[in-house]
């Protein structure tokens, strides 16, 4: 999502030619060009995702990734963590170059790695997945992983992220370490890292197969209703954009006898078949109807439609009565449909949402009797609450969620996009409607809401000024004609910072934070009285960023 006035004329339209990355220099850079730990965007960072950059501008490099991994070894090993490491990538250019530089690092540390059968592509939930299956009811020889990915991300990204023993993102504490260390092995031009050839590191004997496809499809069946989906004999199409998942969905199809269409199968690392999104950018965003105008033209084939993003922990629905659902509103018909369809969940399990999701969520969750626990962005802070079964399902805003299995327990810790694209054949097979028609009847019981994300470009100082924003700042009691009630700089349900600004009217409110991952700000911005009163939320949410980034 963005603002239509920023948009590129391309948005939507299918990638051209030059818009293609090129791969042979995108993967010569890799190997080739060394970062400078004196400049800031050059040093390991992790973000909301772990760290990411391109090799073009020395930003994710075999030095990154031969650095971020011997700190990974050297952490885990304080941490007492002795079980095996779980190793996945998607299908970025950079994906299998770091995938083998993290290999040689591993192998040299005598750290026990399970790849993929088949040297297959891994989502990311499947990695999680595997991370809780091996732990449970282990006290000791706990297992962990890393995943290969710059999430939905151009083309000419890499991206590298670290899930600890609880098989979700690694949290503030441990990322602050690895990212210490990992520059300190920068600065000190890699000395320090273990690291052996990459065909030794294959034959050696704690690099082991594992096949995490046949793990997690065997499993889906205790998280979503299949026997619903197949006994309605739902329709449903999917294309994977290229992603990790591709060779998932026709293995789920067959093992569960859906009536489920991979609409196009194609894995190609400048992903050429895409429709570029809003800034003219090739970015596999299940969320963006211009990066989706592909399946959008679909939606009449099927009566349930999907995609993922390349690491295929978003999400994007896709319905003959709506086209593609808002994230939000998709969020909320999951919210609706699951608590009351999980009668083994706890009785007080809550729901877990981003300070930047929908008021609608808020909603429908106190007509059901549930408490909402709102959170900063990223997945990292529902971890525990997934664990534990206190939270029944989580969501945020940019289109991840996951959720428990049907008996309470966890399913995964991480985002998984392919049980929210299952699900939603399993709202419409027990609701008789599809997910867009169910959002309707909530707009009807709750009100309609307006909801917008403006993303702008930003530099790393602007970025760090919009992320000091306090309510000092803000020099108005009002907000598009309404009492201010409340400006928050940390997140309710855990007091932790919101890395930017939320604030609150009666009606509407806006949160304006610098984005992790992309030289980006956001805003977002919500109004439950119609567009005109969003576009003056927004307005006045931009002039107080202007006047940030001008202090800047």
């Amino acid at each position: 999502m963005a603002d239509s006035s920023a948009d590129n004329p391309r948005a939507g339209k299918p990638a051209t030619d030059d818009m293609l990355a090129d791969i042979p220099r995108l993967v010569t850079a890799y190997f080739a060009f060394r970062p400078d730990p004196s400049v800031a965007a050059q040093r390991v960072a992790f973000g909301t995702s772990g760290h990411r950059g391109s090799s073009l501008d020395s930003t994710f490099t075999e030095w990154h990734v031969a650095a971020i991994t011997q700190a990974i070894c050297e952490c885990r090993k304080q941490g007492g963590i002795a079980g095996p490491l779980f190793l996945g990538a998607d299908t970025h250019a950079l994906s299998t170059p770091a995938l083998a530089t993290a290999l040689e690092v591993l192998a040299a540390n005598g750290v026990e790695t399970m790849l993929a059968a088949g040297d297959d592509y891994v989502p990311t939930p499947a990695v999680s997945h595997a991370i809780l299956t091996w732990n449970r009811g282990r006290q000791s020889g706990l297992a962990d992983g890393i995943v290969v990915t710059p999430s939905h991300n151009p083309p000419d990204s890499g991206g590298f992220k670290y899930n600890p023993a609880n098989g979700g993102p690694a949290d503030s504490g441990i990322t602050g370490a690895i990212e210490k260390r990992a520059n300190a092995l920068l600065a000190a031009s890699l000395q320090g890292v273990l690291r052996i050839p990459y065909r030794r590191a294959l034959a050696a004997s704690t690099t082991r197969r594992h096949d995490f496809r046949s793990a997690y499809i065997a499993d889906l069946a205790n998280v979503v209703d299949l026997d619903a989906i197949r006994g309605a004999g739902v329709r449903m199409g999917v294309d994977p954009l290229g992603g990790a998942g591709v060779h998932y969905w026709p293995d789920i199809a067959l093992r569960h006898k859906l009536d489920l269409t991979v609409v196009r199968a194609t894995v190609d690392p400048t992903f050429r078949f895409m429709t570029v999104d809003w800034d003219g950018k090739i970015r596999m965003d299940p969320s963006s109807s211009d990066a989706m105008q592909s399946l959008i033209r679909l939606k009449d084939r099927f009566d349930v439609a999907f995609a993922c993003d390349t690491d295929h922990d978003r999400h994007g629905i896709v319905t003959p009565s709506s086209g593609l659902l808002p994230p939000n509103h998709y969020l909320a018909v999951c919210i609706h449909h699951l608590f009351a369809n999980r009668p083994q969940w706890l009785r007080d399990a809550a729901i877990g949402k981003t300070a930047v999701s929908s008021s609608m969520i808020d909603r429908v969750a106190a007509a059901m009797g549930r408490r909402v626990i709102e959170m900063p962005v990223g997945f990292k802070w529902f971890v525990d609450g997934l664990l534990d079964g206190s939270l029944g399902f989580c969501g945020e805003e940019s289109a991840g969620s996951s959720f428990l299995r049907t008996d309470g327990t966890v399913w995964t810790t991480d985002k998984d996009g392919l049980i929210a694209g299952l699900l939603s054949a399993e709202i419409l097979a027990k609701a008789g409607r599809d997910p867009g028609e169910v959002y309707r009847g909530l707009e009807t019981q709750f009100g309609a809401s307006a909801f917008d994300r403006v993303d702008r470009p930003a530099t790393p100082e602007q970025k760090a000024a919009l992320a000091r924003l306090s309510p000092a700042q803000v020099r108005t009691t009002e907000l598009a004609g309404e009492k201010i009630d409340q400006m928050l700089v940390a997140a309710p349900g855990n007091g932790k910072p919101l890395g930017g600004l939320k604030v609150i009217a009666a009606n509407g409110w806006f949160a304006a934070r610098p984005s992790g991952t992309e030289n980006l700000y956001k805003i977002y911005a919500e109004s439950f009285r119609g567009e005109d009163h969003l576009r003056r939320i927004i307005d006045e949410a931009q002039q107080i960023v202007n006047d940030a980034m001008k202090a800047a």
